[in-house]
């Protein structure tokens, strides 16, 4: 009875002593919690112009492009080395045929040193066009894409923000069947 009184004991206190070394990763940032983020960043995007291709089809030679300004707000869960999140975003076109966009993605991918991320995301996005007038629908399709975050210090800015602060990002997205090219690059601000 001893023997077994001794071995819950020491359960007891090896146990939280285990999951307090797992509350950091190797480079001392948390290991769970929730990261919320919001930024902003500048797209360009274009669309496929092959006969009955693209959102909407159009016609061969008559390709859908424009920039946009894009604010985008999140949440990533870290899992150790690596996170799962959400991120919803909203686009204004500022030249070409887009007028705006929105939509939501799930996104997962693995912490890069003290403040990077590299990640792959997969969700729906809806994009209206100017060309079609004031009242024209929305078109929507699944979007996928490849990103990565940098804070300063990746880059060679030691000491100009914290972990949580600023980071900088660069991402290509698609739509549907490759019908699209979205390259972004922009500002994320981390809490």
């Amino acid at each position: 009875m001893k023997k077994l009184l001794l071995a819950a004991a020491s359960a007891a206190f090896l146990i939280p002593a285990a999951a307090f070394a797992q509350d950091t990763t190797s480079d001392g940032s948390r290991a769970f919690g929730i990261d919320p983020y919001v930024g902003v960043t500048g797209v360009y995007e274009g669309f496929e112009s092959n006969p009955g291709h693209g959102i909407p089809f159009s016609a061969p030679g008559d390709r859908l492009k424009g920039g946009l300004v894009e604010g985008v707000a999140g949440v990533n869960v870290p899992l150790g080395s690596f996170f799962v999140g959400v991120e919803g975003n909203a686009a204004k076109g500022f030249s070409g045929d887009i007028d705006w966009e929105y939509g939501v993605h799930g996104r997962a991918g693995v912490r890069a040193g003290e403040t990077g991320l590299v990640y792959g995301k997969v969700g729906y996005r809806w994009v209206n066009f100017d060309r079609y007038g004031n009242n024209s629908p929305d078109f929507g399709r699944i979007s996928y894409g490849v990103g990565g975050e940098f804070g300063p210090k990746a880059i060679g800015l030691d000491g100009l923000v914290k972990k949580e602060g600023v980071r900088f990002r660069a991402e290509v997205a698609t739509t549907g069947n490759f019908e699209t090219v979205r390259p972004s690059l922009g500002i994320i601000g981390h809490f």
